[in-house]
């Protein structure tokens, strides 16, 4: 079962994919901490992107809004995390991740 959580998350310093930086993708990092804990990424298990039309009329210019990945994680649950293209509005240019929802494998 999945848990939403849409909260912003770190990324572990100096592990960034130095490599998908050089393509102009997001350098998804070995490990992120989330409230005071510090989880490394296991595995990759997919990656989508997702995009939208700039101003309110269908012919606007399609812009790359965010990058998604699924990850498992040390702790063996899975998450969705996403980069955002842009910081959002009065937020923190540097705060660009976010966990989206956990999986942790186990249903009530």
């Amino acid at each position: 079962m999945s848990e939403f959580v849409s909260e912003p998350i770190v990324p572990l310093q100096g592990t960034f994919d130095v490599q998908a930086m050089g393509r102009g993708e997001p350098g998804l990092p070995s490990g992120f901490t989330w409230r005071g804990a510090c989880y490394d990424v296991v595995e990759g298990l997919a990656q989508w992107k997702d995009s939208s039309r700039e101003g309110s009329r269908a012919q606007g210019e399609l812009y790359l809004r965010r990058h998604y990945y699924k990850l498992r994680m040390s702790d063996g649950a899975t998450w969705t995390v996403y980069f955002t293209r842009q910081p959002s509005p009065g937020g923190s240019p540097k705060q660009r991740w976010f966990l989206y929802e956990i999986d942790r494998g186990y249903t009530c």
